[in-house]
C-alpha cells in the first residue's frame, strides 16, 4: 500500500521529523454521560494544545454518536489506495453485507496525495440468502464482521477499515492534528464521546493506516507508550482467529478488549486487571479472597497482560475508559465537570477546553478512571437498553 506507507519521505521539511523523541504521544478525551453532543473543534483545540508532542506523522480522531440516522447499521469507514482496491472491497462486502447506503467521507482538498475514503453502513446477510440474517443474535453480527474486517485488511491490497461500529467512526491519517482534523472536517461533526492522538506508533512506518486510533466494532484505543508484549499478545490473539496486519503494538489492545469484553463478557474493571494486573509482589500481601483472585487473573489471562510504559484511552458505545501502566511510566490526567469528563496526556489539554473544572487529577498506577452513558442516554442513543459493559 504504496500511499498508505508515505510519511518520512512527505513530511521530511517539517523540522520535528528530524528528531525522533520516544517519549512523545498526547492524547485526548472528552464524554458527556447524558449524551449531549458536542462539536469537534473542542477535542480538536485539546489535542492540539499538545503540538509539542506530535511529529506530524500521525493523528486522528475517533466520534461517538455522529450517524443517528443510520444507529442500527454498522458504520465501516474505508480507505483505498486505488480504484482496484475499492472494487475488490465493494465485491466483497456485496457478497456479505446489505448496504444501506454508501458514499465518500467528507474531506477538505489539502494539496498532497492521500488515500481516498468511504462510509458503507451496513448489516450483516444469511448467507445462501438475500435475505437479512436477523434471526443472527447481535454476538453473531458483531462476529460476522470482526471476520469480515480481518479477510479485507489481510486479503486486499491496498483496502483497509478504519472502523467497523455502530453510530460511531474513526477519521484518521499521516499529518498534525489540525491537518487531519482540517481534512475530514472533524468541525462539522457532533459526538458525545471524542477522542484524539497526535502520535504515529513508535517503532514502525508512519503510513495512514496506522495512525491512532485502532478500531474493531466500537472499540477505539489511542495509546501513548509502547507494548514490549506485542508479541506475546499478537500470538494470543491469533489463536482465537484475529490477525495483526496495523503495523504496530498498539493494535493488540484494541482486539484484547474485543476478545476480553465482548467474547468472555468480561467487565471492563476485569480487562483494565488483566491489562495492568499488580506485581506478584503485591499480590502476595493481599487478603487471601483477592491474592486468589489476582493469580487465577495472572495465571488465566497472562499473556493477555500489557508490558511496557503506557496510558490509554479506551472509546466505546457505552463509555470512555483511561488507563496507566502498573508503575505509571506515562502521563495521565482527568478532569470533571458536572456530566462532562475530560481526560488527557496533560492538565493544560484539560484546562484548554475546561478552564475551571470541579476536579482534576492523576489516577493512580493500574487503577482505570471508567466513566458510563447514563442508562436514558445509552437508549436514546443506540435504541435498546441493553448492558453498557
Amino acid at each position: 500500500m504504496e500511499v498508505f506507507r508515505q510519511g518520512y519521505e512527505e513530511f521530511a521539511h517539517i523540522p520535528s521529523v528530524e528528531v525522533k523523541d520516544i517519549s512523545g504521544c498526547g492524547l485526548a478525551g472528552i464524554i458527556n454521560t447524558d449524551g449531549s453532543l458536542v462539536g469537534g473543534a473542542k477535542i480538536a483545540d485539546a489535542i492540539q494544545i499538545m503540538h509539542d508532542r506530535g511529529n506530524g506523522l500521525g493523528a486522528g480522531f475517533a466520534a461517538y454518536g455522529i450517524y443517528p440516522e443510520f444507529k442500527d447499521f454498522y458504520a465501516l469507514h474505508l480507505m483505498y489506495d486505488d480504484e482496484k482496491a475499492r472494487e475488490e472491497t465493494e465485491e466483497i462486502l456485496e457478497k456479505r453485507v446489505t448496504i444501506e447506503q454508501r458514499g465518500g467521507i467528507p474531506t477538505r482538498h489539502i494539496g498532497r496525495k492521500r488515500p481516498f475514503f468511504f462510509v458503507y453502513f451496513v448489516k450483516p446477510r444469511a448467507q445462501k440468502s438475500i435475505v437479512e440474517a436477523e434471526e443472527y443474535g447481535e454476538e453473531k453480527k458483531d462476529e460476522f464482521i470482526v471476520r469480515m474486517c480481518m479477510k479485507i485488511n489481510r486479503g486486499v491490497k491496498g483496502s483497509f477499515v478504519i472502523s467497523s461500529g455502530k453510530n460511531m467512526g474513526v477519521f484518521k491519517g499521516i499529518g498534525f492534528p489540525e491537518e487531519i482534523a482540517n481534512l475530514f472536517r472533524i468541525d462539522e461533526y457532533e459526538a458525545f464521546c471524542w477522542t484524539a492522538h497526535n502520535r504515529f506508533p513508535t517503532n514502525t512506518p508512519g503510513w495512514w493506516g496506522g495512525a491512532h486510533p485502532f478500531c474493531l466494532l466500537d472499540w477505539t484505543v489511542v495509546h501513548n507508550g509502547e507494548i514490549s508484549s506485542y508479541g506475546t499478545n499478537k500470538r494470543y490473539l491469533e489463536m482465537y482467529g484475529y490477525r495483526c496486519t496495523q503495523l504496530t503494538d498498539t493494535e493488540v489492545i484494541a482486539y484484547l478488549l474485543d476478545l476480553l469484553a465482548r467474547r468472555h463478557k468480561l467487565p471492563l474493571e476485569m480487562v483494565a486487571a488483566c491489562f495492568a494486573p499488580p506485581l506478584w509482589e503485591e499480590i502476595e500481601n493481599m487478603d487471601e479472597d483477592k491474592k486468589q483472585f489476582y493469580q487465577k487473573l495472572r495465571m488465566i489471562y497472562g499473556s493477555c497482560m500489557l508490558n511496557g510504559p503506557f496510558s490509554i484511552l479506551v472509546g466505546f458505545k457505552g463509555g470512555l475508559v483511561g488507563l496507566n501502566d502498573r508503575i505509571k511510566l506515562r502521563p495521565l490526567m482527568v478532569g470533571k465537570k458536572e456530566k462532562t469528563w475530560y481526560m488527557a496526556s496533560e492538565e493544560a489539554a484539560v484546562k484548554h477546553i475546561c478552564p475551571n473544572p470541579d476536579k482534576i487529577w492523576a489516577p493512580k498506577a493500574g487503577e482505570p478512571v471508567i466513566v458510563r452513558l447514563e442508562k436514558d442516554a445509552y437508549r436514546e442513543l443506540y435504541g435498546k437498553s441493553e448492558e453498557r459493559i
